[in-house]
């Protein structure tokens, strides 16, 4: 996708100033250095695998199920979850991850065998987001993990739609053990860090705790409101 151009900042930017009855400012913000950071003492000092305890104590209270395997029994395991969900249609992101951990081999086997499987396609758009809608599950790899809120963080760009993610009836998150932080904090630093490194940031970054949520209502907790009904995350050891 081509990047684009901004045109207009310094007229727009300088009318806000004139409003304001002030000059514009155009030094850089100074980022202040906080004499206590309570957000980084949450499970600070907690390995990886302590980590994915407190994940998954979490995510059963957010209604969302953890299935944890090995990098070898990763299809096993992916294709007994899909079996659960209903397996008449999938469709999952443009991500080589797929293809790192193996999940291709299952993808296009059932394929084959004539269920409805389809990768994003970032040529058709349109295309896209209507198998999104009509796709039982979607799939996707999880790009950051938050242990304290059960939250798996999306980072979308050409062949990863949000769709996938939103739209299905149930969706599954693969997480690499790995990418498992405290919480948002570490999120934050690492979408920090990809702004100074890239200069720019994802097209969209999403948070996902579980299904949908919603007790608008009459404070009564209805599932699937706003996105999926059901979600399970597979967590795997890193290859």
């Amino acid at each position: 996708m081509a990047q684009g151009t901004i045109q207009g900042k310094d007229r727009f930017l300088n009318n806000i100033a004139n409003a304001l009855g002030r000059k514009r400012i155009t030094e850089p913000v100074i980022i202040p250095e906080w004499s206590k950071e309570p957000h980084r003492e949450v499970f600070k000092g907690l390995d990886q695998n302590e980590l994915l305890d407190q994940f998954i104590i979490q995510s059963d209270k957010i209604h969302t199920s953890v299935v944890v395997t090995k990098f070898d029994d990763l299809n096993q395991s992916f294709g007994e979850v899909v079996e659960q969900m209903g397996k008449d249609s999938i469709v999952y992101s443009k991500d080589s991850r797929f293809e790192e951990f193996g999940l291709t081999t299952y993808l296009d086997q059932e394929k084959s065998a004539g269920t409805d499987v389809f990768e994003w396609d970032s040529t058709n758009p349109k295309k896209s987001i209507v198998k999104a809608e009509k796709a039982n599950i979607g799939v996707t790899f999880s790009d950051v993990t938050l242990a304290e809120s059960g939250t798996v963080v999306l980072f979308s760009d050409n062949g990863k739609g949000r769709s996938v993610s939103l739209l299905p009836q149930r969706y599954i998150a693969i997480v690499p053990k790995s990418t498992l932080v405290p919480r948002m904090t570490q999120a934050s630093d690492r979408i920090s860090e990809m702004a100074k490194e890239n200069g720019r940031m994802p097209s969209c970054i999403n948070f996902i705790s579980g299904p949908s949520n919603s007790a608008d209502i009459e404070l009564r907790l209805v599932v699937g409101v706003h996105g999926p009904v059901q979600a399970t995350y597979i967590v795997i050891d890193d290859k």
